[in-house]
């Protein structure tokens, strides 16, 4: 080879090295780019204040804002049993700055049932991570007569449609409890529907409803207080928060019910926001601080990520759709 023919070999493998180099530093750089230190995050709940929901959405979002290094803004979007909030996301633009929380089984029990006309479904959203589990509880005013959960189910049995029960809205894991406890104890229920945790317990304290079908955080306080007293716990053991009280099993009545609540954003958003928040909230979740956190409201963590979140929901949603049915022709 002659000697210039050499040195163009060597500049055309300097520049091809060269443009290498450059595209590894685009890569990089692109990379680098979530999150913009110049944004805030906003975290959509689509339940009112004084439930799990919105008690879990402040945890977390204040743990993931110092892992981000920027703002991350809780804020409510509450309305029908949820789909207000959750159709909030769904519609969100998929830049990687909107997540929100996703409860089971509400949002499975809502694009499920042709009335609610819902615009999202299992593919509206890209998971990131499963974070905590609130199981079921039944419970009533500290002066109820009922002081076992077989003589509620009792009165309700001798006196069909009298015993008045809550629930945090239609087709919400507290009404599929609540027809679970009806088709175990062959009983019949008044049951009535409001808007999240809180109003349901204000009317259970103010003797205007006769039974607390919740969660075992929404009503931590008022047992601690004195003023409700817990019948069962729904799950398959005894929660530790209350480990006096019997699961519904344990009575004779095998009823499991509760909550699992995750965070996703809307379908499509891009892929380096996914992995920045997978892992972050990883280690959010995973941390001695979040379940300490999350164990002085009464909330048991659950992690799992995207992956195997995914593989929970399609499981999950097998067993949720008879429920729906069911719901739907007592409503008739």
């Amino acid at each position: 080879m002659k000697p210039l023919g050499r040195v163009n070999v060597v500049l055309v493998a300097f520049m091809i090295a060269a443009l290498l180099s450059g595209a590894d530093r685009t890569a990089n750089a692109a990379s680098a780019t979530y999150p913009d230190k110049s944004r805030s995050v906003t975290y959509v709940c689509p339940y009112p204040e004084g439930g799990s929901a919105s008690v879990s959405g402040r945890i977390i979002c204040a743990m993931l804002e110092k892992e981000m290094g920027i703002p991350v803004e809780l804020v409510i979007k509450s309305g029908a049993g949820g789909q207000v909030g959750v159709t909030e996301l769904a519609r969100s633009k998929p830049d990687g700055y909107t997540i929100g929380l996703i409860v089971f089984p509400t949002v499975i029990t809502t694009y499920n049932d042709p009335d609610r006309k819902a615009i999202f479904s299992r593919k509206s959203f890209d998971l990131l991570v499963s974070h905590m589990k609130d199981p079921g509880v039944i419970a009533v005013k500290a002066d109820s007569p009922y002081k076992t959960l077989k003589e509620f189910m009792d009165a309700a049995k001798a006196k069909p449609g009298s015993i008045r029960t809550t629930t945090a809205g239609v087709l919400s894991d507290d009404h599929i409890a609540a027809m679970k406890a009806q088709h175990v104890g062959g009983v019949k229920f008044a049951v009535v529907h409001f808007a999240g945790a809180a109003p349901a317990r204000t009317a259970v304290l103010g003797g205007h409803v006769e039974a607390f079908f919740g969660n075992a955080s929404e009503i931590l306080g008022q047992v601690r207080g004195g003023q409700m007293r817990i019948l069962a716990v729904m799950d398959d053991k005894r929660s530790k928060f209350y480990p006096d009280v019997q699961t519904a099993e344990e009575q004779g009545y095998p009823i499991i019910s509760g909550v699992q609540q995750g965070v996703a954003m809307p379908a499509g958003s891009p892929k380096e926001a996914r992995d920045f928040l997978a892992a972050a909230f990883k280690r959010v979740v995973t941390s001695n601080e979040f379940a300490d956190r999350m164990e002085k409201v009464a909330l048991a963590t659950l992690y799992l990520d995207p992956q195997a979140y995914s593989a929970f929901w399609s499981e999950y949603e097998k067993g949720i759709v008879k429920w729906i049915n069911i719901g739907k022709q007592q409503q008739k």
